[in-house]
């Protein structure tokens, strides 16, 4: 099998290499999948470039997502020649990755391939698309309506931002796109956001407990000031899914939201979540919640072409999906 294998060096820099290795290297588990297809994530790129936070010993190849076909099970609920998804756990942090053309895991990581999605759609979702629609399930359970109001997203141009925005819009919710990136406007406003406004609009320096109220629910992937200013923001109501900290894990803010104004924060981790939950959205984006454009705002590459995308990533460059074909 291939795989992207990073290495760390005597000087303690690292590198990576595309080698030939044996499928009986993996780690035990009870399945083991063919990957067709795998995705970048800003997580497999902290991995690939020796983030020990995210990956404690090296060689590794990472890659939290992979899409392909059951080889071998020991669990009698899969069965060679089966389609499958999986997505965080462990894979690509300390279990061998999707960056790989093989992966053993526990049965419990693994979903069926919904109908009415492919393997390389998945992977246009990948991680990104699942925790995006968990953010919007979660809104939506809570009563958020589009009649409601506004709904805001941070982070826009990254993973999980474009699949929100994107679902969002499909669903029917008045989409305001938050970027740093002031050339993403044209691209954010094509995929369904109705307003995209700067970082500095949602950037609140002031005392002030609590602004006018101008969105029904939110989807944060930054934190920090940004994150405090959308709390004091919301409607009566409000909610506000969180899962991310590019910004800062710092949260500066006070109670009045929460109590004054009834607003509803959760938290989103799509690594450990449910399963029957992780089934379910994986069943909404294989039909009603698949937007239009997915393939528009997703470019593939193979492991040859990953290093590229990993330094791009890294640099905040990224704009939409990468896809890995193995």
């Amino acid at each position: 099998m291939k795989a992207l294998w990073i290495i760390e060096n005597e000087d303690n820099t690292f590198s990576q290499n595309i080698i030939e290795k044996n499928v009986d290297e993996l780690p035990a588990g009870e399945v083991l999948i063919r990957v067709k297809y795998s995705s970048l994530n800003y997580k497999d790129a902290l991995s690939a470039s020796g983030n020990k936070g995210v990956t404690k010993k090296y060689p590794h190849t990472p890659g939290i997502d992979a899409a392909g076909i059951v080889e071998h099970s020991l669990n009698e609920q899969f069965t060679k020649g089966e389609k499958v998804i999986v997505t965080g756990f462990d894979l690509g942090m300390n279990t061998s990755g999707g960056f790989g053309e093989y992966i053993r895991v526990p049965a419990k990581w693994v979903v069926k391939l919904p109908k009415g999605l492919k393997l390389k759609e998945s992977m246009m979702f990948g991680t990104g698309g699942l925790t995006a629609a968990l953010c919007i399930d979660k809104i939506i359970s809570n009563g958020i309506t589009p009649e409601k109001g506004k709904i805001i997203v941070t982070g826009s141009t990254g993973g999980v931002g474009i699949m929100a925005v994107m679902i969002l819009a499909k669903l029917g919710f008045e989409v305001v796109a938050v970027t740093g990136k002031t050339e993403a406007k044209d691209f954010l406003l094509k995929i369904g956001a109705k307003e995209v406004i700067g970082r500095n609009d949602i950037d609140d320096k002031s005392t002030r407990p609590l602004l006018k109220g101008q969105f029904a629910g939110a989807i944060d992937t930054v934190g920090g000031n940004l994150l405090a200013t959308i709390l004091k923001s919301m409607n009566y109501g409000g909610v506000v899914s969180i899962c991310g900290l590019v910004n800062s894990p710092e949260l500066p803010t006070s109670v009045f939201p929460f109590i004054l104004r009834g607003v509803s924060m959760f938290g989103i981790d799509s690594a450990e979540c449910d399963i029957e939950w992780r089934k379910k959205m994986w069943k909404n984006l294989a039909k009603k919640w698949k937007p239009e454009q997915l393939t528009s705002v997703t470019k593939t590459v193979t492991l040859k072409g990953l290093p590229k995308e990993i330094n791009k990533i890294l640099k905040g460059g990224q704009i939409g999906r990468v896809v890995v074909r193995l």
